[in-house]
């Protein structure tokens, strides 16, 4: 059984596709293909099925697959039965192998350019065995990805107890037979009999930042003051930065010097930052994106208070988004306005004790599975590769 060595260009040939129809709808006809996958709906394809569409802008070199005609757009190729004369489903598997995903410098956007791509060298089998290939990797990738969602579900949960043990430590303590009182606060609930509630702004100092004038060299050469933007509410702790600026910035440009112990929160964005919260391990200052709460430490721990603070997550995203506009935000006053639970300092502290020793404990099995996550995916690389390049004996 002899393979032999070639081009992609002799054994496929990219075919661009095309600007996107005015009749797009979100149901009904052909799915509309973009470098991600399927997005919309056209009254027409421009594909046979099966066909293969590979990104050419944005998320360029990514495979995908439709086993029906489809309308492939303009910022995609796509290969389909008339397109080459080879095992479609063995070159869907193959083009995983090719690192299509690296890009080219055709334009001065990032993209995938056709003659890259054609100009890849492949080792070709004989029509029956890329057929074999393809099977065979039909069967195991499906295997592979089973094992990984289970994975990932597990993951899934681990998020779910984690979070569910935050916020009833931090709303409820540790004392499951206490007696509790309605906190009158809607995102809070119950909470033990004798603790307080306090508006946030009662029992901290609340600010935010701002960003110097990237083009003035006088607020950003040499700087040694830590400033830091929204990205850092992603980290367990705010231990270090990697962008300073001038004590003259820190002067001219409304950038207030936060105190270690404070804590953070991403005030704007899309993503899942707006709203979460991080505690300052060292002195620095922040964007016009964070703003910070510096509690009276007699009052509020800060560690108490950021796991608070992420008990509140669904109401802070809530109140953001309803406050009109196309772009979420919270303000520094919705921040100030927050009733939060206060317990005594003693229990405070032993919650915090509480939460760390058992997040970390969660943390731990999240990275074990979260290693077996990626052992799972790069075997699935390793197969598809494997088999493509002939280094597994398969039945013809």
């Amino acid at each position: 059984m002899k393979w032999t060595e070639s081009q992609l260009k002799f054994i496929a040939r990219l075919r661009y596709g095309e600007t996107l129809p005015k009749e797009v709808e979100e149901t009904g006809g052909f799915r509309v293909y973009g470098s991600n996958g399927p997005f919309a709906q056209s009254p027409r394809a421009n594909t046979a099925a099966p066909a293969i569409v590979i990104g050419r802008k944005g998320s360029y070199g990514k495979i995908n697959w439709s086993d029906d005609p489809c309308f492939a757009s303009d910022t995609t190729f796509y290969i389909d039965e008339s397109r080459t004369k080879h095992d479609l489903r063995w070159l869907y598997w193959l083009l995983q192998t090719l690192r299509l995903d690296e890009g080219t410098d055709e334009t001065a956007v990032p993209g995938l350019s056709r003659d890259f791509a054609h100009s890849r060298q492949v080792r070709v089998p004989p029509l029956g065995h890329q057929r074999s290939i393809a099977a065979y990797l039909d069967h195991e990738t499906v295997r592979l990805d089973a094992l990984t969602a289970e994975e990932e579900s597990v993951v899934n949960l681990l998020a779910e107890k984690r979070d569910a043990l935050i916020t009833r430590a931090a709303s409820r303590g540790l004392d499951p037979s206490v007696r509790l009182r309605d906190s009158d606060v809607p995102w809070l609930g119950p909470i033990p009999a004798h603790w307080d509630v306090w508006k946030l702004g009662h029992a901290a100092s609340i600010g935010n930042g701002s960003t110097p004038r990237r083009g003035n060299a006088d607020y950003w050469d040499a700087g040694t003051i830590p400033w830091l933007n929204s990205s850092i509410v992603n980290e367990e702790e705010a231990t270090k930065a990697d962008q300073f600026v001038t004590r003259m910035a820190l002067q001219e440009c409304h950038l207030p010097l936060v105190e270690p112990g404070s804590v953070l929160m991403a005030i704007t964005g899309q993503g899942k930052t707006r709203g979460r919260a991080v505690v300052l391990s060292f002195p620095a200052t922040i964007n016009q994106h964070l703003a910070y709460v510096t509690s009276d430490p007699s009052v509020l721990n800060p560690w108490f208070l950021r796991w608070t603070l992420l008990s509140a997550y669904g109401f802070l995203r809530c109140i953001s988004d309803s406050a009109g506009g196309t772009k979420g935000a919270l303000t520094c006053e919705d921040v100030a306005n927050l009733r939060v639970p206060v317990p005594p300092m003693d229990e405070q502290l032993a919650v915090v004790g509480h939460i760390a020793k058992a997040v970390r404990a969660i943390d731990d099995l999240y990275r074990v599975v979260g290693e077996g996550i990626d052992l799972l995916k790069e075997r699935r690389r390793a197969t598809i590769a494997a088999a493509v390049t002939g280094r597994v004996a398969l039945e013809n």
